[in-house]
């Protein structure tokens, strides 16, 4: 039998490898952008499972707790300004640095869970942030001791004290269990004001 290869032109043969190169080529092309496909696909996957595994209790917790955050660092930097007791403008200090710090913690926690959370106050919260700036004075400091000393910061220590005991995710309840004693702190500190000490004689000591 005739040799064929030998008969087909180089030309020819360069050709039909040339094709079989490149038809090579596009395959391995597109076997990497479909991996790269499926790695990002992955990705936002388990960012969802992340979200959806986590409990609707854990979910509404962090975000309750982002809000009653962003109320208090506001609050507290509009008493830095505007507060004429010296203990009251100390203690608004103290309170934009340590919420500050627990505002970073969980956010960091909440971005590994897929939890976005609020960026500011509730709408409620908002509406008390309007009536204390809109106080002056003595006034200023025993409302903003009271609302935010006092009240807002009872309302976030049983918030925390029931994440702490019925959180299911273990991060979630860590962070709640460590947090709760610079909280409870917070409420001490803001007992001691005398601004605070009218007001904290209708509530009662707790």
């Amino acid at each position: 039998m005739a040799n064929t290869t030998s008969k087909t032109p180089l030309a020819l043969r360069l050709g039909l490898a040339g094709s079989v190169l490149c038809l090579a080529l596009a395959a391995a092309a597109q076997t990497s952008t479909a991996t790269q496909g499926g790695t990002t696909a992955g990705q936002g996957e388990r960012a969802g499972r992340a979200s959806s595994q986590l409990s609707r209790a854990d979910t509404a917790f962090m975000k309750q707790a982002a809000e009653n955050n962003h109320a208090e660092i506001e609050s507290s930097r509009l008493a830095v300004q505007k507060a004429s007791d010296p203990a009251v403008k100390a203690f608004a200090q103290q309170m934009v640095a340590d919420h500050g710090k627990t505002g970073q913690e969980l956010a960091a926690l909440a971005s590994t869970k897929g939890v976005e959370l609020p960026d500011g106050p509730s709408m409620m919260q908002k509406a008390k942030l309007k009536l204390l700036e809109a106080a002056d004075g003595e006034k200023f400091d025993r409302r903003y001791s009271e609302t935010m000393g006092l009240a807002a910061h009872r309302d976030t220590i049983a918030l925390f004290q029931k994440a702490a005991k019925e959180a299911r995710d273990p991060e979630v309840k860590a962070f709640a269990t460590k947090t709760l004693p610079a909280l409870q702190g917070h409420l001490d500190m803001a007992q001691k004001l005398p601004a605070a000490h009218a007001a904290d004689k209708g509530h009662g000591k707790r």
